[in-house]
């Protein structure tokens, strides 16, 4: 509050000073009336003082911008940026200077060689700055071990909306620590601040279960403050935070679980461990299920396993509400997950029967 006081009466100083001069100046060369130079002293006052308000505001705001990026950007990053400069900017001279001896154009192509060759060392040293940190003899020792060491897991927005990752978490099949970036948490109360009410279900859902994890003692979670400033999607912020910690992702997103495939990142993906644990079963062989509706086919009648995995059996359309002894006629995988198609028993065992009296008929 000091500062900005210091600063506002600076300015009104500032800016009598340059009225007075303005108005002197006018009235030593155009000799105006006194009430004109008055004017034009108050006129350049009110001019400069708003002027200089406007810009100290805009710059005070661009040093903060800085200060932000500065302490968001990590050291590998800031290393591996400045040595690309440096890099470009002697191979930009190297190039630029046969092509100033020749004059004429040849000036506009020695500048414009300089600055394209700056400007790709540079982003080439920020893009590949981890892999320029390892060259370094003691770095690339102590990288490989921790990266080693950490195991670190990122996860995904829609893998914390999802919730199941709390119960796997607490089956002990997942080691090292999760890591949950300060861009995905800001991604979560966006939902959760979406005037649709399913969005804002599922955002507050996600925010509850970041924080019931963190105070459970069994889960090693971590929020980090990293940024990825040069990506503007929450994906592609995630993609290139893992190729840069070495670290897996947890997610349910199909289309992010392909792009990270293709870019030689580990997914876990939890609808595939949950389709991999569901119970297994053959043709041939006899369950009990209950039958909680129709199905859509006529006749059909609709179970579930423990694990959600939907039966459908024949001719069980008026056995609702009972548990039934079935056999597997066959199963399928879907999209959706799998589907198990059965028989009643009694009305499988009469089948046979039947076909056995049938074939001794006629036999």
């Amino acid at each position: 509050m000091l500062n900005k006081l210091c600063i506002s009466k600076s300015l009104l100083v500032l800016g009598l000073l340059f009225g007075i001069g303005c108005a002197n100046f006018v009235g030593r060369f155009f000799q105006p009336g006194r009430s004109w130079q008055i004017c034009l002293g108050i006129g350049a006052f009110l001019l400069f003082y708003l002027l200089s308000s406007k810009m100290l505001s805009y710059f005070s705001r661009l040093y903060s911008r800085v200060e932000d990026l500065m302490d968001a950007t990590s050291i590998d990053i800031l290393l591996g940026g400045t040595g690309g400069l440096l890099l470009g900017i002697t191979i930009g001279v190297l190039c630029s200077y046969p092509l100033s001896k020749i004059g004429g154009v040849g000036n506009f192509l020695s500048l414009a060689v300089f600055i394209l060759s700056s400007f790709l060392g540079l982003k080439m040293g920020i893009r590949r700055s981890q892999e320029l940190l390892v060259f370094l003899p003691q770095s690339s020792k102590k990288g490989e071990e921790s990266l080693a060491a950490s195991n670190h897991k990122v996860l995904d927005t829609s893998a914390i909306i999802d919730g199941r990752i709390y119960d796997v978490c607490l089956s002990n099949f997942l080691d090292g620590s999760l890591l949950v970036p300060n861009f995905v948490i800001e991604e979560l109360q966006h939902i959760a601040d979406s005037s649709d009410n399913i969005r804002r279900n599922k955002g507050r859902r996600g925010l509850e279960l970041l924080g019931k994890m963190q105070k459970h003692p069994r889960i090693n979670i971590d929020i980090i403050e990293e940024d990825i400033m040069e990506e503007k999607e929450v994906d592609a912020k995630l993609l290139r935070l893992c190729k840069q910690l070495a670290a897996s992702i947890i997610t349910n997103d199909y289309n992010l679980n392909k792009v990270a495939e293709l870019q030689g990142i580990k997914v876990l993906n939890i609808n595939e461990l949950t389709n991999a644990v569901k119970i297994m079963v053959y043709p041939g062989e006899t369950m009990h299920t209950c039958i909680v509706r129709e199905g859509k086919e006529a006749g059909q009648g609709i179970g579930y396993l423990e694990d959600g995995t939907m039966v459908v059996v024949e001719q069980a359309h008026d056995e609702i509400g009972n548990d039934i002894e079935v056999v597997v006629t066959s199963v399928f995988q879907t999209a959706a997950g799998r589907m198990i198609f059965t028989r009643k028993v009694k009305e499988e065992k009469e089948f046979v029967v039947d076909s056995f009296q049938e074939v001794n008929l006629y036999g």
